[in-house]
């Protein structure tokens, strides 16, 4: 995903490239809707594990159509990779994602497991900042910290990750537990969601392109994807489909308004040779936010959840439902519930519901965070071209500063 946002960042100038990154979110928000409906398909119709076939042919035609239509320019540069680097950072994150998933839930935050993977952490990760300040080539650049528009787009993207991810994993989960959709359906029902974003990553790369104006799109989006995911919070299972499907076109068109745009903004601060840098800096925080969205909301749904159902539910009940599952509480299939007594099964349904509409309330100050972050970013002229070259090396190549070297895409 992030080399395929470098090439475009690579051949299509800043200017044009807000239009290319609206088709690219809208493709990359339709493929993040579509993988649950076809995986509610394959899981109701043939087994879970074709979840991972579908990968197999799908990165085939991926790896056919890059063959046969990816034309690059070929130049040999030698590089020092930073595999020490590389191995610290996904040896810290790792702890950090283990940490916010177990505590709480496998251990006790107070357990020896959690401080240590803690301290591991910490460690790790403050070794990783000492290795980059010496590094050749470090795998992330410590300089770029000090570009104010890359900092506001990293942390931006964490907090949309967060919220971003929590959502999808956890409305199938509503949909199915609450409404009594299908693993299909459920998956089906998330199509609003992609349609808002579709439709407001697309227009908003559109107008970008048109205007050369982008700090209004993420400050508009976080604010609507706050007051989306307030809506979300609301429902009830009286909740018509009808509403819920507004809510979700909501929060699509906020996620849609900022995911693209932060990437752009990134690209066009930062000299070309750190375009593929930045460009993976950004999207890995946004993955390392969804990692932490799904882990922290999951904690905060089963502890909810927990409580929901020992305030509704006789202890003895409680255990046998818990038989009849097969699995932990959290994990009830909608067919378990189905067994159950009327009676007994709406205090399930209820408690599922208080649980989840809960999860998605405390997204909201997050996204307000976000929010408010969004205004420290800075609105700087869109290139005209590819090139971010330095004006004293432009000077000393006899160009005049602020021109670029035409290249095969923009000459």
């Amino acid at each position: 995903m992030v080399t395929a946002q470098a090439i475009i960042g690579d051949v299509v100038s800043p200017r044009e490239r807000g239009r290319y990154m609206g088709y690219f979110g809208a493709v990359f928000g339709g493929a993040m809707v579509a993988g649950p409906l076809v995986g509610g398909f394959f899981t109701d119709h043939l087994s879970w594990r074709w979840v991972s076939y579908i990968n197999l042919p799908l990165g085939l035609a991926a790896f056919v159509v890059t063959t046969v239509a990816l034309h690059a320019r070929e130049t040999r540069v030698r590089h020092r990779i930073d595999y020490l680097g590389a191995a610290l950072l996904a040896a810290g994150v790792a702890c950090v994602v283990l940490l916010t998933t177990w505590g709480g839930t496998q251990y006790a935050w107070g357990s020896p497991m959690i401080l240590g993977l803690g301290v591991a952490a910490a460690v790790l990760l403050t070794v990783f900042g000492l290795v980059e300040r010496r590094a050749a080539e470090p795998i992330i650049p410590l300089a770029l910290f000090r570009n104010s528009t890359f900092d506001v787009s990293s942390a931006v993207s964490f907090i949309i990750g967060f919220a971003m991810f929590g959502v999808i994993s956890f409305l199938p989960l509503y949909l199915q537990l609450v409404t009594g959709a299908s693993a299909t359906n459920s998956g089906l029902l998330l199509l609003p969601l992609m349609f808002g974003l579709l439709g407001a990553s697309t227009l908003s790369g559109q107008l970008i392109s048109r205007t050369g104006r982008y700090k209004i799109f993420p400050v508009a989006g976080t604010a609507i994807a706050s007051v989306g995911m307030w809506l979300l919070s609301t429902m009830t299972p009286t909740t018509s489909r009808a509403t819920s499907t507004l809510y979700m076109i909501v929060v699509g068109i906020g996620i849609g308004l900022v995911m693209q745009v932060v990437i752009m903004a990134t690209q066009n601060a930062v000299d070309r040779r750190d375009l593929g840098i930045a460009t993976g800096t950004v999207s890995f925080f946004r993955s390392v936010g969804g990692s932490f969205g799904v882990a922290i909301f999951g904690a905060i749904f089963t502890n909810r959840l927990t409580g929901e159902l020992a305030r509704r539910l006789p202890a003895d009940v409680l255990a046998r439902a818990r038989a009849s599952g097969g699995s932990a509480t959290s994990s009830l299939s909608p067919k378990a519930l189905d067994a159950l007594p009327a009676a007994l099964r709406e205090g399930f349904v209820q408690a599922f519901s208080h649980a989840l509409t809960a999860t998605f309330r405390y997204a909201v100050p997050c996204i307000l965070v976000a929010f408010a972050i969004t205004w420290l970013l800075k609105e700087q002229p869109l290139r005209e071209t590819t090139r971010a070259d330095d004006p004293a090396r432009e000077l000393a190549a006899g160009a005049a500063p602020g021109t670029a070297e035409p290249d095969a895409f923009t000459g």
